[in-house]
């Protein structure tokens, strides 16, 4: 059975190198009811969800520097619980495979549907 998560204390973290992308999901879930974390450095991220241990993390791929399957690998050594969602503009079925082969909960593409990815983000936050 899946439990409800509980919003006010499940901390959701965006990690997106484009600004504008994190602006609007950031909204989307704060608008939600879920708090927020923006990060556009990958290593900043690292070292927040190290000691902070988020519920869920929203990641996209393509990134400078590092991409987000690589986030995801070292992530899952540095707070395994973390839950990954992938939110991309690339449709590479290739990427999609090892995101969900390395444990992702969900690949989502932008522009995603604001339902479809907030239950995304619901199911993440139960699978705990």
């Amino acid at each position: 059975m899946l439990v409800a998560p509980n919003k006010e204390t499940s901390t959701v973290c965006l990690l997106d190198d484009d600004s504008s992308v994190l602006k609007a999901t950031s909204r989307l879930l704060a608008s939600s009811g879920w708090k927020v974390e923006s990060f556009s450095d990958p290593i900043a991220f690292l070292r927040y969800a190290q000691t902070h241990h988020p519920q869920v993390a929203v990641i996209d791929i393509m990134m400078p520097g590092m991409n987000g399957l690589e986030v995801q690998t070292r992530l899952r050594s540095l707070s395994p619980l973390t839950r990954v969602i992938v939110l991309t503009s690339k449709d590479d079925p290739l990427v999609r495979s090892k995101a969900m082969e390395a444990g992702a909960s969900a690949f989502f593409l932008k522009i995603v549907d604001r339902h479809e990815f907030l239950g995304g983000i619901e199911a993440a936050c139960s699978e705990h």
